[in-house]
């Protein structure tokens, strides 16, 4: 989270970089908007995004409305005159209520399955499959597995779609088993992208 603010270039006339604010879980981009180094530094110190505009000047995002977005990561883009906020929203990111500024534009369809598996997790007496996958051990262990066996004679008979469905399986599964084992998908990201270099 630890960006070094003076290596930003600041807009000369309003002393000003562009924020893009994305959801650190889903990948999907919340809205954009604009920070000075004070609000910057104020967003660091409080854990929580802090914005300037030129009309309403510094501003804490979700202090009247309550939908704040939790600070996860900083990260200046290689012209070091933007910044990629990686939140975890408390409400809506739009001022009309809409989860984004950009309407239901595609977003990370697996982050966004793990958004919901981890919101699954934190309700109390949770109802559902997947509350039901969570409490249960074996029952989670027993549907991994034979998500994973379905998938293995799909691709051995050569059926395609099946194999996209069986697939589409697993990784639910799979992703309610990390999560039950304290895992997450951003580690699993972590891992491939170590793998990949």
């Amino acid at each position: 989270m630890t960006l070094d603010l003076t290596t930003l270039n600041f807009d000369k006339s309003g002393g000003m970089v562009t924020v893009v604010a994305q959801d650190a879980r889903s990948g999907r981009v919340l809205m954009v908007a604009h920070a000075d180094a004070e609000a910057l530094q104020r967003s660091i110190d409080t854990g929580e995004m802090h914005y300037r505009s030129r009309s309403r000047g510094l501003w804490h995002k979700g202090a009247t409305s309550g939908n704040t977005q939790q600070l996860v990561e900083l990260v200046a883009d290689c012209d070091a005159d933007a910044v990629l906020a990686r939140v975890i929203p408390a409400g809506p990111a739009c001022h009309t209520g809409a989860i984004t500024c950009f309407g239901n534009g595609a977003a990370d369809t697996l982050g966004e399955l793990d958004a919901t598996i981890d919101a699954r997790a934190a309700e109390q007496n949770g109802a559902g499959y997947t509350a039901k996958l969570l409490a249960d051990r074996n029952t989670r262990l027993k549907k991994l597995g034979e998500e994973a066996s379905e998938l293995v004679t799909a691709c051995a008979d050569g059926d395609a779609a099946r194999a996209t469905e069986e697939a589409a399986d697993l990784i639910y599964h799979t992703l309610v088993a990390l999560h039950a084992a304290g895992g997450s998908l951003d580690g699993v990201r972590d891992v491939l992208r170590a793998r990949r270099r």
